[in-house]
């Protein structure tokens, strides 16, 4: 498949999905969703070991392109929750579930559905300059995309409340002193950090990785003495794998290991 609204590339175990309606901020509409969707297929069935991704030119998301979602010349109102139930809720369950790392870049401004698009990766890194922003109150409605399951687990229930209520712009620094991203890197030292990100992940034991992403979402829902026995459980497992095999010899053996993520 040719893209039109998004860039994509799997080499070396690395997934690239990059956003590029760079014109509009990178937001979503269906067809970028379609494609989006389509990537994600790729990342599933061709053995890739990490996905990245990012957006081009200045912004990361600007979330829904709203004219795809207007009122219609006859004043009939879209069905938002339609729009919801079609395409971000499924794309945020896709991120969540796959068997491998999800590194999100976030280059610029990240808005609306575009900033809990952010949230929904498992390490996430933002320039300097970039900036993110609950506009959903701006227009009326709530922060979907994941947003009002996201954002009071990572800032708690006040910081939560305010980002959603007021809308007001948090700076990539405040958010990593939030706690919402991984880490705020120097503009110019950002691209070098999201390589090396990818790069870790395609060589690290993917299995394992993935894993400790299903435990730890698993944790938000079980007490615990449900999630010592889903440990013990995984543990069981990844000790019978080959990474874990290969983990120990090299460590033993003192040297680097070869992971094939199995």
């Amino acid at each position: 498949m040719s893209y039109q609204d998004i860039q994509f590339d799997l080499s070396g175990g690395i997934a690239r999905l990059t956003l590029n309606r760079p014109d509009k901020l990178n937001s979503f509409t269906a067809n970028m969703h379609g494609e989006v969707a389509d990537a994600l297929t790729r990342v599933e069935a061709e053995g890739a070991r990490v996905l990245v991704l990012t957006g081009a030119g200045r912004g990361f998301c600007a979330g829904q392109d709203l004219s795809e979602r207007k009122p219609a010349a006859d004043g009939t109102p879209p069905d938002l929750g339609e729009t919801v139930d079609k395409f971000y809720a499924p794309l945020v369950r896709r991120l969540n579930a796959l068997p491998m790392p999800v590194v999100v870049g976030v280059n610029g401004v990240a808005a609306g559905a575009g900033a809990n698009l952010a949230f929904a990766g498992d390490i996430v890194i933002a320039k300097a300059s970039a900036s993110f922003i609950q506009s959903f109150c701006k227009l009326g409605l709530i922060p979907d995309t994941g947003g009002t399951f996201a954002l009071p687990r990572l800032v708690g229930r006040a910081r939560a409340m305010g980002l959603a209520m007021l809308g007001d712009k948090l700076s990539a620094q405040q958010a990593q002193e939030w706690g919402l991203i991984w880490q705020c890197v120097p503009d110019e030292a950002f691209d070098a950090a999201l390589d090396r990100l990818a790069r870790h992940f395609s060589q690290a034991p993917t299995k394992g990785l993935a894993f400790t992403k299903r435990a730890i979402q698993a944790s938000l829902g079980n007490d615990l003495s449900t999630q010592l026995d889903l440990e013990r459980d995984m543990m069981r497992e990844l000790g019978r794998s080959a990474d874990y095999a290969e983990g120990v010899d090299a460590f033993l053996g003192k040297r680097e290991p070869q992971f094939k993520g199995q």
